[in-house]
């Protein structure tokens, strides 16, 4: 395990930040809809559907949306959605995985084809990216939540196998197979619940991109992520400091 803090993806954007919660909420509310629908509507006899309201709560989600969502899945009229993974290109040949949950397969990849080649990019052949990942357990901690050496101690007790822990977070990886056995060990350990629990596609190399390719890579992310089937992007970049604060002052 390593425990040493590094340079994190910019995962994350300043913006048009109300539109985007709205969005966002939606995405979370059909995650946790679908979540409850292929198991069962009780959180702790579902994984997924729990790691789906650990996400919701983290980003401030109302619990009677929450618990709206969950209510919606028991309806014999629920919409029936299914996971869908998209790999493509940015500029500099940066790989991106993008996950959807979709009612219609073919206008998904349409739109995704559409918005990959309408900035910088182009949509690949499923397995043209991946292997530039590994598909892992996330399960993210505020930097107050312990310091480093405790998260460490606590993440290894744990079963993770990896921890990267900077000014703002702990993020504790772990197989992905194991991700709720691993939170929930952690949860125990320090009494609280994590920002985050998911699965996670975690860049082997990640690849540090310069202004003019980061400007059109944040905008191709930003377009996929601002569609209504989409639900996370994962991308092998990073871009430094000194790019982002130019990016920002534009």
């Amino acid at each position: 395990m390593a425990g040493h803090s590094k340079f994190k993806n910019i995962m994350h954007r300043k913006g048009a930040q109300d539109a985007k919660r709205a969005k966002m909420f939606s995405k979370l509310a059909r995650e946790i809809t679908v979540a409850a629908k292929m198991g069962a509507p009780d959180p702790d006899m579902n994984p997924r559907l729990r790691t789906a309201i650990a996400a919701a709560r983290a980003q401030s989600m109302p619990k009677d949306r929450i618990e709206r969502a969950i209510q919606s899945s028991q309806g014999g009229d629920a919409d029936t959605y299914e996971d869908v993974r998209y790999e493509g290109f940015g500029p500099g040949g940066i790989g991106l995985i993008v996950e959807a949950l979709t009612d219609n397969r073919n206008r998904s990849a349409s739109d995704i084809r559409t918005i990959f080649s309408k900035n910088g990019g182009n949509m690949g052949e499923t397995g043209s990216v991946n292997y530039m990942f590994d598909h892992v357990g996330q399960i993210v901690y505020p930097a107050s939540a312990a310091d480093a050496d405790a998260m460490f101690e606590a993440a290894l007790e744990a079963g993770a196998e990896n921890v990267e822990s900077d000014d703002e977070t702990h993020e504790i990886y772990c197989p992905n197979s194991e991700l709720h056995q691993v939170a929930k060990a952690l949860e125990e350990q320090l009494g609280s619940e994590p920002q985050s629990a998911k699965l996670y596609w975690k860049a082997k190399d990640p690849i540090e991109v310069g202004e003019d390719d980061a400007a059109t890579l944040l905008k191709l992310i930003d377009a996929l992520e601002d569609n209504d089937d989409v639900q996370e992007v994962f991308g092998n970049y990073e871009v430094s400091e000194a790019v982002l604060e130019k990016l920002n002052a534009a």
